[in-house]
């Protein structure tokens, strides 16, 4: 990645070379297997990213929070999928229908209770469709796959229109988990449609994925993909081993500020700007791109402490570094904007619109 000479920093860019061949490699990879791809947009969060994916045949987008729903159906985008086990209290069910009457949405459950409450919906000329969540081994959300038939009586007796079941291999992002965590998502998303049909339920969508293992193979396969952090990757796919250096296409411009040794420096780009995870399996808060075995090792809200390995070539205060955060999605969500670059020239601007969209 070649930065821009001039260039205020800190500053997130993105390299459009790298984040077309990024959306092309995914695009390219989900319809060679017949899998229909969602990407999730609480990555990038802009509209530029939404209009390259389904442009390349995306079927849309998987968001996480409706604010970023409301977002995108602003921006154009008419095919939506809150993927998250939304709490339907009176106010969400009055947007989730004002948004129905603008994209074709779809709505993630873990439970009976939301599941009744989401009936309310039903009445909608256009109600939304429903996935149930499951657990496929994160642990984090979801019902274990043996109860996705009791959930979705629940949406039966609700009236909603039930789609099938989702679910999010996050147990993906560890070292030497991805196979593991792959072969667990398809077997937990087979078992869940298993269970729907015992209890008489339509629906064949079996919804995963992640950004380690998109690319893997699952048996049974899946119907649909939701990776989001391909379009930039970051530190922590380069760490375990899902993505090449030259596959990094966002990278926060920063100035080294202050030379403590020879091989110790500080960077204007803190957790302000990089964000401030750190998993424990990780070596630090994020590398520097085109300094190997370069570790951000220390970071306050605008210092980033660099440790070089021995041998490195030294860096000197004024020097503009592309340094790569751990956790791309949650850098993008500190920015107000992305600097476009192509060739080491910006050319363009892009506003992180559905920065901050929580709720």
């Amino acid at each position: 990645m070649l930065l821009p000479r001039e260039i205020t920093t800190p500053a997130l860019v993105v390299d459009t070379e790298r984040l077309e061949r990024n959306l092309h490699g995914m695009a390219d990879s989900a319809a060679a297997r017949g899998i229909r791809l969602r990407p999730h947009a609480k990555t990038h969060k802009t509209a530029e990213i939404a209009r390259l994916q389904l442009g390349m045949g995306a079927a849309g987008l998987t968001v996480a929070t409706i604010s970023e729903a409301e977002k995108f159906a602003a921006a154009g985008v008419t095919d939506l999928f809150i993927a998250y086990p939304l709490w339907p209290s009176r106010q969400r069910l009055a947007r989730l229908a004002a948004l129905t009457e603008r994209v074709s949405l779809r709505l993630g459950v873990e439970s009976a209770e939301a599941a009744a409450r989401l009936g309310r919906l039903s009445l909608l000329a256009s109600p939304p469709e429903i996935l149930i969540e499951i657990d496929s081994g994160h642990h984090r959300t979801g019902v274990p796959p043996g109860r996705a038939g009791e959930v979705a009586l629940a949406v039966a007796r609700a009236g909603l229109p039930l789609a099938g079941v989702f679910t999010f291999p996050g147990h993906s992002y560890t070292p030497g988990g991805r196979e593991r965590a792959a072969a667990e998502e398809a077997a937990a998303l087979a078992a869940a449609s298993a269970a729907l049909s015992v209890a008489g339920a339509a629906g064949g969508e079996r919804s995963g994925g992640s950004t380690p293992t998109a690319a893997l193979p699952a048996d049974p396969p899946l119907t649909e993909l939701r990776p989001g952090v391909y379009v930039f990757n970051d530190a922590q796919q380069a760490e375990l081993g899902v993505c090449g250096d030259d596959q990094i296409a966002l990278a926060a411009a920063a100035t080294v500020v202050s030379r403590r040794s020879r091989d110790r420096f500080v960077l204007d780009s803190g957790s302000k700007v990089l964000g401030a995870d750190a998993p424990p399996w990780s070596n630090g808060f994020g590398l520097l791109l085109g300094w190997p075995g370069a570790r951000i090792v220390a970071i306050s809200e605008h210092h980033a402490t660099v440790v070089l390995p021995p041998g490195s070539a030294e860096l000197v205060p004024g020097e503009i570094v592309a340094a790569i955060p751990n956790h791309v999605c949650a850098a993008v969500n500190l920015a107000d904007e992305l600097l476009v670059i192509r060739d080491g020239e910006v050319i363009d601007t892009w506003r992180v619109m559905a920065r901050g969209a929580n709720t």
